[in-house]
This record gives structure tokens, C-alpha cells and sequence, in this order.
């Protein structure tokens, strides 16, 4: 269902001019909040803000009400599919997410309640963000869901699908590209790994293309969320400051 869903999305969004789910100054928040349980609190903060946001549009019927409840699904689904973003990346670093997941999941499980709330309460204007809804809870359902996993079992299915995508991308390589990854191999300039080398354009990708900076994002770096990172000595990631 969510994948359906997604598709429907980035084939509706194609046509129309997409906008930013965040604000400048939360981005500025997420740009501060390097540490990942600290970056998951604040995106859980965001969710509440449009949960409150979305609550107070449906309390009071007047004209124009349901396009800002459709930008506030939009915006608040985009935030929970960055969670699941900085968690899969953390765990991909093997940095501990405990705190950080422990609030996500009691969150998550509340806000699905009150979307679940709403959508059978069926508002009179329903019909004009009924998708924005629906999607809304297949992704909290689904976000819920990994939250509640063991961190542990998710950082393994995680490493396993980090390997099964890089196999597949490298099978799509042509015999001359082969040859060249072998010989860069050997010769000590593989450069960073396959998860930092490409651009990987995650939910907040389009903040980033809206307000392109030429130092950044480079093909040898790495973004999550709004942020592009450059992999350091030692495998890890430090944000660029010129964002």
C-alpha cells in the first residue's frame, strides 16, 4: 500500500513545483544536531508541531482549510520518513540510537492514534486530502513498525540491504567500468565507500536542490537530510559548514 502510494506521489509531484516541509529555522536546528538521538528528538518535535498544526485546521471549517491540512500530511509524512533516514544511516555506522528510538516509538504510536482518529471521523472536505491522509498513516504504521524492532535485528537487515543494492549496481556496470573499478581498486584510490560516494537524494533533498551551493554535494559526498557530509579518516561523517 505505502509503496503504491509513494509512486503515486513522485508521479504527482513531478508536474508540480515542490515545496520545502521545513522551515529556515528548523533546518537550521537539524543542521546543529549533529548526534543522531538528538537529531531523531528534534524531527519528533517537528511531527508533534504539524500533529498540533493539523489539529487546529480541523477544529474550525473555513474556506481554504483543506489545502493547509494537505500541506501539514505532506509536510509531517516527509519528517517521519527523515527518522527512518537518520536512524537506517546511524545504524549503517553502528552508532547506538537507543534514546532517540525509544522516544520515536512511543511518539509515532501516538500520533498514529490521532490519524487514525481523524480519517474515521470523516471530515465533510475529506475527499480533497484523503491520499495526504492515507499516506500519512501507511508511513507512521510502517516507521512504527521499525521502531519497534530490535535495533540490532534493523541494523543487520539494513547492512544486508546496503550490500544487496551495492551487488545490484554493480551488476549494471559496463565491462570498462569493471575494469576501472579494479585497477582504481588496486591501485589504493577507491575513494569513499559505496554508500558516500553517491548522492543519495533522501526527503529533504529538495531543500538542498532549491538552494543549490556549488561547494557542496559534491559526487564524493554524502547527504542525509539537508546536510551534505564528506567522509573523513576513519569512516566518519562531519558536516560541511558552508551549508
Amino acid at each position: 500500500m505505502r509503496k503504491l502510494a509513494v509512486l503515486l506521489a513522485v508521479a504527482i509531484g513531478g508536474f508540480a513545483q515542490q515545496r520545502d516541509f521545513l522551515t529556515a529555522d528548523e533546518i537550521d536546528q537539524v543542521r546543529e544536531a549533529q548526534e543522531p538521538n538528538a537529531r531523531l528528538k528534534l524531527y519528533i518535535h517537528f511531527a508533534r508541531q504539524r500533529m498540533s498544526m493539523l489539529q487546529q485546521f480541523l477544529s474550525k471549517e473555513k474556506p481554504g482549510r483543506s489545502a493547509l491540512i494537505h500541506d501539514a500530511l505532506e509536510d509531517y509524512t516527509h519528517i517521519i520518513e527523515a527518522i527512518d533516514t537518520v536512524a537506517d544511516d546511524a545504524l549503517k555506522r553502528k552508532v547506538a540510537i537507543d534514546l532517540g528510538m525509544k522516544e520515536v516509538a512511543a511518539a509515532e504510536g501516538e500520533m498514529l492514534a490521532i490519524l487514525k482518529k481523524i480519517e474515521d471521523s470523516e471530515p465533510k472536505d475529506v475527499s480533497r486530502y484523503e491520499f495526504a491522509l492515507k499516506n500519512a498513516i501507511d508511513t507512521t504504521s510502517d516507521s512504527k513498525e521499525l521502531s519497534d524492532e530490535d535495533l540490532s535485528a534493523r541494523g543487520v537487515a539494513v547492512a544486508a540491504k546496503e550490500a544487496k543494492d551495492k551487488e545490484e549496481k554493480e551488476a549494471l556496470l559496463s565491462p570498462k567500468e569493471k575494469a576501472e573499478k579494479q585497477t582504481s581498486r588496486k591501485d589504493g584510490q577507491s575513494g569513499p565507500s559505496q554508500a558516500s560516494a553517491q548522492i543519495e537524494e533522501y526527503t529533504l533533498g529538495r531543500t538542498l536542490r532549491s538552494n543549490p551551493d556549488p561547494r557542496t554535494c559534491s559526487s564524493e559526498s554524502h547527504f542525509d537530510s539537508q546536510h551534505c557530509f564528506r567522509r573523513l579518516g576513519g569512516g566518519e561523517l562531519s558536516p560541511l559548514e558552508s551549508l
